[in-house]
């Protein structure tokens, strides 16, 4: 019998110790009556009689009952076994992450993935006003289905309790992973376990912790003073967007880190989507064997682009003007028996046409469509009559006159120009001729180039106003959960929140007044100040 009493207490059979802190133990339990493997908590025999210790694990039972996350390890009941008060939680099978960092640092996707996974409970829990205060790798329970639970909320209190020590010459949290607010003493709130995480996110993807020192006084110290080494120095492989992320999360002022755990959330999975990015490979059509088949030692095949449509080039439309005033160039012997042929053909078309007018009924003289309209306007009548073959109608007139110049013409004698007259830039003859068509065309450019500028810079303000909102959106909300819990917004995020609007306006009312130059300065500005807001929210 006192071997069964040594294994059993109340309906529970200890089957081995979990683990073992400074306040209790942890024993693997089987549930009796249900059979249920389950997780027993206990203090330690010598801390019973402590009434500080004893308040604080009640607190502990209290916490826990009211919180349910699906990355948090749950409560299931509460009770007193021969006059000491347990603690029966879900049993979690798996490593903690500390025990998986002795075998080295966890690859970037797996680190990125833990992480998540504890903001997630942590923005749960902040939510509920509670704050952990023990964020460590050691309280990282993965499972062998690689979902994360977060443990030991021994040390957790409400945002609305007060700080306090334990005994004299102790310390809340772990040494290596307190913010340097808890390793001054001073009050606290959700930023701190967001140091703690960023700590812990760095001995993840490094093996190394950030700080180190010969006694936990001079890492307390170096929490305080120190400034890290950036991770990317001790991996060069870290993405750049990881490397400032971990890096702001442990700033060593609360007010230059995140501000909410989902704002941390955001700027891990930005940078999980740039990794998952990176390994989609673009197939080239080279790269497709003659069967159609993609070769294996591709990833991913890029999306479909729209195919490319071949044009037909159609002969350009001929559209004959009367010759110039300007001389043209002399044709070559070549064009001008081609210019002869042309004009013997458009002689034989007209004595064609004026045939057939004899012959059309009298109800359709006079009334000649479009059609039938000879596309030739003057002819040149030749000195020579020869009588060649009939020639193809309209389209081959049209043929030859695509393969030559119209034959030359003498210019008529130029008047001598009159008095010019200067009128908006442009200089026009007395006779109403312009002669000013070389500034009239610079001027419709630069009006185009400017109306470009315009609608291009008109189109990036709708995109800054629209970024804009949503960012507004989101610092607002921010800023009502911080007033709730006592806290504002960081002071250089507020000063560029209230630099965007004003110049956002600014660029907006120079779009209206067709200021281009004016309108993109200001929106060159606005997208300075909405970048940073955008890093600070995690976006």
């Amino acid at each position: 019998m006192a071997d069964e009493t040594t294994k059993l207490m109340g309906d529970y059979e200890i089957q081995g110790v979990l683990g073992a802190g400074g306040m209790g133990r942890v024993y693997r339990v089987r549930n009796v009556i249900t059979d249920r493997i389950e997780a027993m908590k206990v203090l330690l025999p010598d801390l019973e009689g402590q009434e500080e210790v004893a308040a604080r694990f009640l607190r502990e039972i209290k916490l826990l009952a009211a919180l349910n996350h699906p990355n948090i390890a749950s409560l299931h009941t509460a009770q007193t076994i021969n006059n000491q008060l347990v603690m029966i939680m879900e049993y979690v099978e798996g490593r903690t992450l500390s025990s998986c960092l002795q075998d080295g640092p966890v690859a970037v996707s797996d680190a990125l993935n833990y992480t998540d996974q504890v903001l997630s409970a942590l923005s749960y829990a902040h939510q509920q006003r509670i704050i952990h205060r023990d964020i460590k790798p050691a309280n990282m329970m993965l499972t062998p289905e690689g979902v994360v639970k977060l443990m030991d909320f021994g040390i957790a209190r409400t945002d609305q309790e007060p700080a306090k020590l334990t005994a004299a010459g102790t310390t809340l949290g772990s040494i290596n992973y307190m913010s340097p607010e808890q390793v001054k003493g001073a009050s606290i709130d959700a930023r701190s376990d967001l140091y703690s995480v960023g700590i812990s996110l760095y001995e993840m993807v490094t093996g190394e912790k950030p700080f180190h020192g010969d006694s936990n006084f001079s890492i307390m110290a170096a929490h305080i003073q120190q400034t890290p080494t950036p991770p990317v120095d001790l991996k060069p492989g870290l993405p750049a967007g990881l490397n400032e992320i971990i890096l702001t999360s442990i700033a060593k002022s609360a007010d230059d880190r995140f501000q909410s755990a989902d704002a941390f959330r955001n700027a891990i999975k930005s940078v999980t989507q740039n990794l998952q990015d990176a390994k989609t490979v673009v197939v080239s059509p080279s790269a497709v064997t003659a069967s159609g088949a993609v070769p294996a030692a591709y990833i991913k095949p890029a999306q479909p682009t729209a195919p490319r449509t071949a044009v037909a080039t159609a002969p350009a439309q001929i559209s004959i003007t009367p010759p110039s005033k300007a001389m043209p160039a002399l044709p070559t012997q070549g064009s001008r028996n081609r210019g002869l042929y042309m004009a013997l053909g458009g002689l034989v078309v007209v004595a064609l046409l004026v045939a057939a007018g004899i012959y059309l009924p009298s109800k359709n003289k006079g009334s000649v469509s479009a059609e039938n309209t000879p596309v030739v306007t003057k002819t040149i009548t030749p000195t020579m009559s020869p009588t060649p073959a009939p020639q193809p109608t309209t389209p081959v007139v049209e043929e030859k006159q695509q393969e030559s110049p119209q034959p030359p013409v003498v210019p008529e004698p130029k008047a001598e120009p009159k008095k010019l007259v200067a009128r908006k830039g442009t200089l026009k003859q007395e006779t109403g001729e312009s002669t000013g068509s070389a500034s009239a065309s610079s001027e419709n450019s630069a009006a185009a180039a400017n109306a470009a500028a315009l609608d291009e810079i008109e189109h990036e303000i709708d995109q800054l106003t629209a970024r804009a909102g949503a960012v507004n959106s989101s610092l607002d909300n921010l800023q009502r959960q911080q007033a709730a819990a006592g806290y504002g917004l960081r002071g250089d995020m507020a000063s560029h929140q209230a630099s965007m609007k004003v110049n956002l306006a600014k660029a907006q009312n120079a779009i209206e007044h067709n200021d281009a130059v004016r309108a993109k300065r200001y929106a060159d500005m606005t997208a300075t100040d909405l970048e940073a807001l955008e890093k600070f929210l995690g976006r």
